[in-house]
């Protein structure tokens, strides 16, 4: 089980990018899955985690990768228990960075790949502190860089047909994301066939529709209830059929409840402790060795 002295801090975003700093004794997330790229630093302790049938270990120094709709777990490697901080990004803003290449797929979960190490942590340095539009925009350009050059599989580019229905498929979900969104309408809006769209979509936003959909509901369940907003009036006003229904998909995507991801956000919030922690990241050196693979 997870740890009494187990915390969450949510730092200050920006569009499509979220930055969080944790704590976690124990156990710290059930399997799950989300739709954003998770990107993270692991700054103390043994932080390990179940990913694509294998038992993964991130030391201190070590970012790791953990890849849309991908289901992953997390808990403490080490009794000392493990803190970290973690990216999660957008996939549209990594495929919009890359131009018409679909998105990126790194293999190997973690390691101390010095341009991923160096594209990702001014991200991460001080999660308290705003980013300025062009600052977040050249954080995604080279985070997405670095993706793509860790990226094995060929490249093959996306039509822009396809990026175009996309766009419009992502940016009407988001529109309507409070409301039952049938499969008909995305393909009256998109001009493509439903399962056309569904593949493209993929390619380009690292998840289905619908899953895009329900993440959507549940940014708005998370922002709701931050605010102090009720469980019930969140899943109400977000669209889901009641809040059992809502806690189940919140679960699902962030491998706790709504209720315990409340607790440790406010742990931490009352924490005599300072909030403020730079991060005096490694900036490693580059080397044509290291610059082609994640490695311990």
């Amino acid at each position: 089980m997870a740890g009494g002295g187990d915390w969450v801090r949510q730092g200050v975003g920006a569009d499509g990018l979220e930055r969080h700093e944790a704590y976690f004794g124990g156990v710290a997330y059930e399997p799950h899955r989300h739709d954003t790229y998770a990107i993270g630093y692991t700054e103390s302790g043994v932080q390990s985690f179940g990913y694509r049938g294998i038992e993964q270990h991130s030391l201190p120094g070590h970012v790791l990768i953990i890849h849309p709709d991908e289901q992953h777990d997390g808990h403490a490697g080490t009794e000392q228990g493990f803190r970290f901080r973690m990216l999660y990004l957008r996939p549209e803003l990594v495929q919009n960075a890359l131009g018409r290449a679909p998105l990126p797929f790194v293999k190997q979960a973690t390691g101390r790949d010095p341009g991923l190490l160096r594209a990702v942590l001014p991200a991460l340095a001080d999660i308290d502190s705003p980013l300025e539009p062009l600052e977040r925009d050249g954080l995604v350009q080279q985070v997405a860089d670095a993706l793509q050059r860790l990226d094995e599989a060929p490249r093959r580019d996306l039509g822009p047909v396809h990026l175009r229905a996309v766009k419009t498929a992502r940016d009407y979900l988001r529109e309507n994301a409070d409301r039952t969104v049938q499969s008909e309408t995305l393909e009256a809006v998109t001009g493509m066939d439903r399962y056309e769209l569904s593949r493209h979509f993929r390619k380009a936003a690292g998840t289905s529709p619908h899953r895009y959909l329900v993440m959507r509901r549940l940014e708005t369940v998370r922002d709701m209830i931050a605010n102090g907003g009720s469980l019930a009036d969140a899943g109400a006003a977000a669209g889901f059929a009641d809040q059992s229904h809502m806690s189940r998909h919140f679960k699902k995507a962030f491998g706790i409840t709504p209720g315990r991801w409340l607790t440790l956000c406010r742990r931490r919030a009352l924490d005599a402790a300072p909030t403020r922690h730079h991060i005096e990241g490694p900036y490693p050196k580059t080397d044509t060795a290291s610059e082609n693979q994640l490695g311990p």
